[in-house]
């Protein structure tokens, strides 16, 4: 029984420094890495200082905080919070337009509405489709303006017309001498602005009214006319007429040609006839060329008669020949009337006449002188008053 207890006291005894060992292993094992994990966290807070300092070098408004043993899991948290209101913010920003979108009403998308393109106008046809031929001229009616401007609704202001479905073949501008016809006026405007609308020409009717009560200069006033209506727009040709004179035909185009047109060839006063070959007076056209080619018109011829003559023997001297319409087409009625004061037969006509040759170079468009006095636009015409000098 005795040795019995021995082995069983030193079993117990080495049991004991067995669990003894154990014991001081474990503690030993805890020890080591309590103190390795500590080792670790400084090397962190050492890491995150190191970075905060670069960043306050970069940036030294921002001040990092000394450490705190635990901040950096504050830190971390409140960065995820941040990070976590911000994707929230960026949420909300995104279903904004959508919210609105279902709030707002669904608008109609209305598609524009598309324009066809302009069509260029093409040039008008050398003879007018819209002529009539023969018409019946008479002077024995009363007349209106304000009714011939209603029956003439597509002039604008100063008598100008351009036809709208093609473009004009020339651009004219009606050159009238004038002073103290009135009534021979209303005549000639009720006549002649459906005609030229009809010959669909791009036109301006200009009126050249002489001032007071000296002679009478007609040659003189179509240079005025010549420049003032140039003035107002480029036009390329010149119809030169007398107030009296209308046309029987609207065949009889009031345009140029390539030689200086002579317009009024068969007048009822002469017996529907020429009356003689050289003879340019009355309507007659001439181009913006051939105006300038003859210097043109004298300045010089007061009173009635000889200057048409003089035109004549400027354009022969320059080569052109006179072109006529046939005598049926070129028939005119003139308005009868007395003579006009301070219109007499020019006595120095025919000497004038034989020294065209020697004058015209240095009389004419190069020597015009005059005066404005009053420009006035009307519905059916332009009408110009100029002081033109005397004698």
């Amino acid at each position: 029984m005795a040795g019995d207890s021995t082995v069983n006291f030193s079993l117990l005894h080495r049991t004991c420094k067995l669990v003894v060992l154990l014991c001081f292993l474990h503690i030993s094992v805890t020890v080591f890495f309590y103190v390795r994990s500590l080792d670790i966290r400084f090397a962190f807070v050492r890491n995150q200082q190191s970075h905060s300092n670069s960043t306050t070098d970069m940036n030294p408004v921002r001040n990092i905080p000394e450490y705190t043993p635990g901040l950096e899991l504050n830190m971390a948290a409140t960065k995820t919070k941040d990070q976590t209101k911000e994707q929230t913010a960026k949420v909300k920003k995104a279903e904004e337009p959508e919210k609105k979108k279902a709030e707002e009403p669904e608008k109609k998308t209305v598609e524009p509405v598309k324009k066809e393109p302009e069509k260029k106008l093409e040039k008008c046809p050398e003879t007018s489709p819209l002529l009539v031929g023969a018409l019946r001229v008479e002077f024995n009616m009363p007349l209106d303006l304000q009714q011939v401007e209603k029956e003439n609704p597509n002039l604008r202001p100063g008598g100008r017309f351009w036809p709208r479905e093609c473009v004009a073949q020339q651009k004219v501008a009606i050159i009238i001498p004038f002073r103290k016809r009135e009534e021979h006026l209303k005549f000639w405007l009720y006549y002649l602005h459906p005609i030229l609308q009809r010959q669909q020409l791009d036109y301006g009717v200009y009126v050249i009214n002489q001032d007071g009560d000296e002679t009478f200069n007609r040659a003189k006033l179509l240079n005025i006319g010549y420049v003032e209506a140039l003035k107002e727009y480029d036009y390329e040709c010149f119809v030169f007429s007398d107030v009296d004179l209308i046309p029987m035909d609207d065949r009889n185009t009031y345009k140029c040609f390539s030689q200086p047109r002579h317009l009024s060839v068969s007048m009822d006063k002469f017996g529907f006839k020429l009356p003689y070959n050289q003879y340019f007076g009355g309507v007659s056209s001439l181009s913006k060329e051939q105006y300038l080619k003859i210097n043109g018109f004298p300045n010089n011829y007061w009173g009635w008669g000889g200057e048409d003559d003089d035109i004549f023997n400027r354009l022969s001297s320059r080569g052109m020949s006179i072109s006529r319409p046939s005598g049926d087409i070129g028939k005119c009625r003139m308005i009868r009337h007395q003579r006009d004061k301070k219109n007499d037969p020019n006595p120095q006509r025919f000497n004038r006449i034989a020294h065209t040759r020697e004058t015209m170079q240095k009389d004419g468009i190069n020597s015009l002188t005059y005066r404005v006095v009053k420009a006035e636009k009307f519905h059916l015409y332009t009408l110009i008053t100029v002081d033109v000098g005397k004698p």
